[in-house]
């Protein structure tokens, strides 16, 4: 199970790949990217990321922007890449059938750096609250990046937010950029900051500090597996999946990068205690899972594709089970 694409796998065991595109008007028919996932009362919940700019990727290298095989086209008269996100509700056929704009009029951007707005948030629930939590570069103006947590309020047609929690991370206040803790749906506050080794970390919601609640033993792997969705308990163990990404230079010296995701399963004390190898999710080299819930024997896995596309992949739990649970992979 090696370099594998995931999605493909998953349409062999019966599994349904659904895009998710709110109507252009919304947007300007810009980049939807980056979409995460959440079961509330048997409804299918997304918040799904729009931007105000086209990333363009060259596969292959073959049709190189002058600018490098991995260019972001932005507005002449706005040089700022702006986020905004979007609250969608899914029928049986994950088919949209509600979409809102998240109303953010009570915390204003900052637009102090070039990234403007909460990126990639996870959508979760604790102790009966609607949260967002993605990372947010704007109020300094070196890019200091920050995990934001933010509740939002679903209203019969709007969802507004009502707080936004900058949390600090543990021991270290110079850190440059905190991104993508995976927040662990069972336990309240609690993220899983850094895969290997596994950092869980509790946050205080009153103003934002955080702490360490363990650091497990690093297990020996290739790569450096980053977050991506929800951390969501399944059978005795917690599962999430994670991403990394190699950045490097182009033969013209330009930047470049190649994403791949992994699967991770921890005990219930949070050890990491089985992994697969790298793989893509369909085919590309720029491609981000943020959002992961079961639906009965089902997975739903959300994700972005070259920043362009966001879709919902719909899997058997079979596929877990027999790919990771049950397969003789890396198990330390």
């Amino acid at each position: 199970m090696s370099d594998f694409n995931f999605s493909k796998l998953c349409l062999q065991y019966g599994g349904s790949i659904h895009p998710l595109i709110i109507p252009a008007e919304e947007n300007s028919g810009l980049g939807l990217m980056n979409p995460s996932v959440y079961i509330h009362n048997d409804k299918v919940l997304v918040n799904l990321r729009a931007v105000n700019y086209t990333f363009y990727h060259s596969e292959k290298k073959l049709f190189q922007h002058p600018y490098g095989p991995l260019t972001y086209i932005h507005p002449e008269n706005d040089v700022h890449l702006r986020t905004w996100n979007h609250y969608l509700e899914l029928d049986e056929n994950y088919e949209i059938v509600r979409h809102n704009k998240i109303d953010t009029s009570k915390f204003p951007d900052k637009e102090l750096w070039d990234f403007v707005g909460l990126e990639d948030a996870r959508l979760f629930e604790w102790e009966g609250k609607m949260f967002t939590c993605g990372v947010r570069r704007d109020l300094d103006p070196t890019g200091i990046g920050r995990m934001e947590l933010c509740e939002i309020d679903i209203q019969e047609d709007k969802v507004v937010q009502t707080t936004q929690i900058r949390i600090e991370p543990p021991e270290n206040p110079n850190s440059y950029c905190e991104k993508n803790w995976m927040p662990v749906l069972d336990k309240p506050y609690h993220f899983i900051k850094w895969s290997n080794p596994t950092e869980l970390v509790v946050v205080n919601p009153e103003d934002g500090t955080s702490k360490f609640a363990k650091i497990s033993e690093k297990r020996e792997m290739s790569g450096y597996p980053r977050g991506g969705s929800q951390v969501i308990p399944w059978k005795d163990y917690y599962i999430a999946f994670t991403h990394e990404v190699d950045l490097f230079k182009s033969e013209t010296q330009r930047k470049d990068a190649v994403y791949k995701h992994r699967i991770l399963l921890w005990d219930r004390d949070f050890n990491l205690i089985r992994w697969t190898d790298t793989f893509s999710i369909m085919g590309g080299d720029v491609e981000f899972a943020v959002g992961l819930a079961q639906q009965g024997s089902d997975f739903l896995l959300t994700f972005g594709f070259q920043d362009n596309a966001a879709f919902l992949l719909k899997f058997p739990e079979s596929v877990i089970e027999e790919q990771v649970l049950n397969a003789e992979l890396n198990n330390g």
